[in-house]
């Protein structure tokens, strides 16, 4: 692995850990999801760091940074754009919306209504935006950050299925430690921290970085334990339904870029065990009176997989 590249990653990591204190594994999360090309799910209670999560790695990157708030009545033009009449011009000119920047904060996703979900699920999807019968690309690299409410709190609606799948990674802050809780009250605000941040690594590295985890090398011995895992989901022993061919790939994925942030050119079954939960849980459902939640359900069929 390209060693310059590898500390500008510690680099990226280490910074974004000044701001979000004591959740420096969620942030290897957030991490690996971007370098893996894939876009992140965060579902918790409000106020514990996930726009200044967003915030802090768009200013480390160096990226275009915007941020939507989704509720009832926003509407597909208010995410993607609109044209508009110039009579200077004697002709409709299009406004570019706040979905083309590269890092997108959808803050609380799960309360717009179904027409604007499916204009955001083509930006997610096909990095392109379809508006007045014209299709625009979106600017690379584009990275969607999304916050979801606990579904318990009103107003919320349930993200479909498919929406949910195109997430390569679901992840939950949680509350800080005490020591970190007590660093954020007699700290910097954290608004202002972010301001005073640096750019630690550019686009162009960045996009480097992503074609760097599709030249780790996954093993056959590595591809027999996914595949055993995948297979685990299908049993009808732990879920009611497994895993599609396309989550595979992204837990693959999720597995090189973590692979890649440890500075290695190879995956290993720890990167597979330490990404699992975070690719798959939001995925999958368990059997009826299984008793658990999600994520406790995939490390329990985890448990019971054994190693190649």
């Amino acid at each position: 692995m390209n060693t310059e590249l590898s500390e500008k990653l510690t680099r990226l990591t280490d910074q974004i850990s000044t701001i979000i204190v004591g959740k420096r594994a969620q942030i290897r999360d957030c991490v690996a999801c971007l370098l893996a090309g894939g876009h992140l799910l965060i579902e918790d209670v409000p106020g514990v760091g996930k726009t200044t999560l967003a915030h802090a790695l768009s200013v480390s990157l160096g990226l275009r940074f915007s941020r939507v708030q989704f509720t009832a009545d926003l509407m597909p033009t208010d995410l993607i754009g609109v044209s508009v009449y110039e009579r200077s011009r004697e002709s409709f000119m299009f406004h570019p919306g706040p979905v083309f920047a590269q890092v997108l904060l959808a803050d609380e996703i799960n309360r717009a209504g179904p027409r604007t979900q499916s204009a955001l699920l083509e930006a997610m999807e096909e990095q392109q935006v379809t508006a007045d019968g014209e299709t625009r690309e979106l600017p690379r690299p584009f990275f969607v950050i999304a916050t979801q409410n606990p579904s318990d709190q009103l107003g919320t609606y349930a993200l479909p299925e498919s929406q949910l799948d195109r997430f390569l990674m679901c992840i939950t802050l949680g509350y800080p430690d005490r020591a970190s809780e007590r660093e954020l009250l007699t700290g910097l605000d954290r608004r202002d921290a972010v301001q005073q941040l640096h750019a630690v690594m550019s686009p162009e590295d960045l996009l480097e970085a992503q074609r760097a985890v599709l030249a780790v090398h996954a093993s056959s011995a590595l591809l027999d334990y996914l595949q055993s895992l995948i297979a685990a989901t299908r049993s009808g022993a732990w879920f009611a339904e497994g895993l599609s061919p396309r989550a595979g790939i992204a837990v693959l994925r999720a597995a090189k870029a973590h692979a890649l942030l440890d500075g290695r050119d190879h995956v290993a079954p720890d990167d597979i065990q330490a990404i699992l939960v975070q690719t798959t849980a939001h995925r999958l459902v368990p059997l009826p009176g299984a008793g658990r939640g999600r994520a406790e359900q995939v490390r329990s069929m985890l448990e019971a997989t054994p190693l190649p």
